[in-house]
C-alpha cells in the first residue's frame, strides 16, 4: 500500500488523515487540559495572604503579516514563608502593581483574583 495512494480513505491520502488526526487530538487534550484546571481552581478554596510583588513578565505572540499580537501578563508573588506562586492576570491589573509591592494576595487555586497594596 503507497501512503501517497488516492484511493485510500475515499480518496484522501494517509499522511493527510494522520495530520488531522493530530490537529483534533492537540485540540482535544487543550480542551480537557483547560477544564480540568478549570474544575481544579473552582474546588479550591479562596485564599487571602500576605505576599509581595518579586516579578513581573510579559510573553507576546502572533502579530506576523496581518495577524494581531496577543500579550499575556504574568506576576510572580512571595509569600512570607519565602514560597513563590506565578499568576496569569489581565494587563489592568499587571499594570497597577509594581516590584516590591506588598499586601494581601487573594487567590483560587491558580486563579489571581485580587491584591489589596499595604503601606508601609
Amino acid at each position: 500500500m503507497d501512503p501517497f495512494d488516492d484511493s485510500s480513505f475515499g480518496g484522501f491520502p494517509i499522511f493527510f488523515v494522520i495530520f488531522f488526526c493530530i490537529i483534533v487530538g492537540v485540540i482535544l487534550f487543550t480542551v480537557i487540559k483547560g477544564t480540568a484546571e478549570w474544575g481544579r481552581n473552582n474546588n479550591s478554596p479562596q485564599l487571602t495572604v500576605a505576599a509581595s510583588v518579586k516579578t513581573k513578565r510579559t510573553k507576546t505572540s502572533g502579530g506576523t503579516g496581518n495577524t494581531g499580537a496577543s500579550t499575556s501578563y504574568y506576576v510572580t508573588f512571595e509569600y512570607d514563608n519565602g514560597d513563590r506562586q506565578e499568576f496569569k492576570m489581565s494587563g489592568n491589573q499587571y499594570g497597577m502593581l509594581a516590584g516590591g509591592d506588598s499586601g494581601k494576595l487573594s487567590y483560587q487555586g491558580s486563579r489571581f483574583l485580587g491584591f489589596e497594596r499595604v503601606s508601609t
